[in-house]
């Protein structure tokens, strides 16, 4: 992920009025791996380039010297007999033309806020931002006096939840609603430590993934914004996996714990069943090139609904390369992109199925997975049942199948495939 931050001056100059932002998560950024998601990285530097602030542009020019020096040299690490040297981004154009969108994307941004202005004046503009986030707070302060009303609850009352990633380190959360004071507490105290792992996450993340369960179980026509913050209290223990040092290994954070951080709040406030939880981290290349896809699977069922076959649910929210451009531009054939029946837990409501991703490869390169409920599966709520657990498979063109495991990184010869069994959503109340 690399962020592109642009001010927004008024007509002195002198300050920023505003700040327009997007982040874009690039497919390849260099690291131990190509497609920058290495199953086996222990610090950040190992995931690829370590940005922490650059001037992109100055003057009008975008500064292409500066950043191709970030991004080719992301700071060299000596080699092991286990682990290659740190490398430099396989796809430095593809960064180029990527960040320079990234720059467009911001100034039409920026020219939409100052149309804003000119149209209604910077103290109107201003104002209605302040309405949109005290719009958010309002609504969650009456999400907890709601949900406090149809569980007669009188004074505060605290929910709990746990749920495990597959190392066995576990995500614990204590939410508290106060129906005096209409605010929340969410509590990740139990939370596993920091792991010398990648699946620690930054605490952006975790209130990130807040909100979202927010927004979620808000039902309002309202847009994601901070104001949702402004009547929650997050307590997270540090250094912890959801709170790491800044060396700290996080490319799995990001897509692997961010899901479980959400199935683990919507399990304590009893909204829904477990979702596939996993983002499923597919990618593959060589020297020259490094291809990175998510796949979907089931999501969770809940009261009054079944889940969704082959979707990307809650965090994940991407979309998959379509099988034609996929075989036209990379060495690979699709041999199966289907649903994998019976996989979605049972239950009054039905958890989705999960995905069937099966692909062959025609020239020697490296591939790997980084995916999570291979071990844990997604829970079913309310007497549903559990989905079926994730499974990645190495075909070898000799015939021989080897399981990989969660997480795994193999090189790969021409005629080998790798076959992705994506996990099912929870069921819903009993049968």
């Amino acid at each position: 992920d690399i962020t592109v931050i642009t001010p927004v001056f008024g007509d002195d100059a002198q300050r920023p009025l505003f700040f327009v932002a997007n982040r874009g998560h690039h497919a390849e950024i260099g690291g131990i791996t190509p497609g920058s998601v290495p199953p086996f990285s222990q610090t950040l530097a190992e995931e690829g380039a370590c940005i922490t602030r650059c001037k992109l542009v100055e003057h009008g020019r975008f500064n292409e010297a500066g950043i191709s020096e970030l991004l080719l040299a992301p700071g060299r690490l000596p080699p092991l007999p286990d682990r290659p040297p740190n490398s430099g981004t396989r796809r430095l154009q593809d960064n180029l033309y990527d960040l320079k969108a990234q720059v467009a994307a911001n100034q039409k941004g920026a020219g939409l806020l100052r149309e804003l202005i000119a149209h209604y004046r910077l103290e109107v503009v201003q104002a209605y931002m302040a309405h949109i986030q005290d719009n958010a707070e309002a609504a969650v302060r009456r999400l907890v006096v709601r949900y406090c009303e149809q569980h007669n609850v009188v004074d505060a009352t605290t929910l709990h939840a746990v749920d495990y990633m597959d190392d066995g380190n576990p995500i614990e959360v204590h939410i508290t609603l106060e129906r005096a004071t209409r605010r929340m507490v969410f509590d990740f105290a139990g939370t596993g430590p920091q792991v010398k792992a990648n699946h620690n996450v930054p605490r952006a993340v975790v209130a990130s993934a807040v909100i979202y369960v927010l927004r979620t179980l808000i039902d309002e026509d309202i847009p994601l914004n901070g104001g949702f913050l402004k009547a929650v209290e997050l307590k997270i223990p540090h250094p912890s996996m959801l709170s790491p040092m800044p060396a700290a290994a996080v490319v799995a954070g990001t897509v692997e714990t961010s899901s479980r951080i959400v199935d683990v709040l919507l399990q304590a406030f009893g909204a829904v069943a477990g979702a596939q939880g996993t983002m499923n981290n597919f990618t593959f290349g060589d020297d020259c090139f490094g291809y990175y896809e998510t796949v979907g699977g089931g999501s969770g069922a809940g009261p009054g609904w079944d889940g969704k076959d082959a979707v990307h649910a809650h965090m994940s929210n991407t979309r998959i390369t379509d099988a034609e451009i996929l075989e036209r531009r990379y060495p690979v054939i699709l041999h199966e992109f289907s649903i994998r029946t019976g996989s979605g837990g049972a239950g009054h409501y039905h958890g989705g199925n999960g995905v069937v991703r099966e692909i062959e490869f025609l020239q020697p390169m490296t591939a790997a997975i980084v995916s999570e409920r291979r071990v844990y599966e997604p829970y079913g709520l309310a007497g549903g049942h559990p989905g079926l657990r994730g499974r990645n498979l190495l075909i070898r063109s000799s015939g021989e199948v080897v399981d990989m495991g969660g997480r795994n990184e193999v090189a790969v010869a021409p005629g080998d495939r790798i076959r992705l069994e994506t996990p099912g959503g929870g069921g819903y109340g009993n049968q």
